[in-house]
């Protein structure tokens, strides 16, 4: 009689054990998904932002690409946040030879050509 219940306790314990093991697994599983759901989600976000310059906090250009709309936000101490919006690509690249022209900038050549450059990648 003895021998029978040791023997159901081991199964019993032996039955518990599998349970928790393909608990575990089911968990495992299922945060696997989650976290890919969330790596998928992340990747697809629906503006491409660029980062033409920035000097600090205050002082910068961001162009985000909204399908066919470009939108440009300049942030100065000076002025404050202004946005831009152009329809296309080339709207964008006159408004920054007029924005940045060469003989009007402050700066040395080369932060000129990277800032140009950076208009040109967007």
């Amino acid at each position: 009689m003895r021998d029978a219940r040791a023997q159901q306790k081991k199964t019993k314990k032996r039955a518990s054990c599998l349970e928790i093991a393909a608990f575990y697994d089911t968990i495992v599983y299922i945060y696997k998904l989650i976290t890919e759901t969330r790596k998928k989600a992340m990747s697809h976000q629906p503006f491409k932002r660029h980062t033409i310059y920035k000097k600090d906090k205050w002082n910068m250009l961001n162009v985000e690409v909204q399908g066919t709309k470009i939108v440009l936000t300049e942030i100065s101490d000076q002025w404050g946040e202004e946005c831009h919006t152009f329809i296309g690509r080339p709207a964008m690249l006159h408004w920054a030879s007029e924005r940045f022209a060469k003989d009007k900038f402050d700066g040395t050549e080369e932060e000129w050509q990277a800032i140009m450059d950076a208009f040109k990648n967007v």
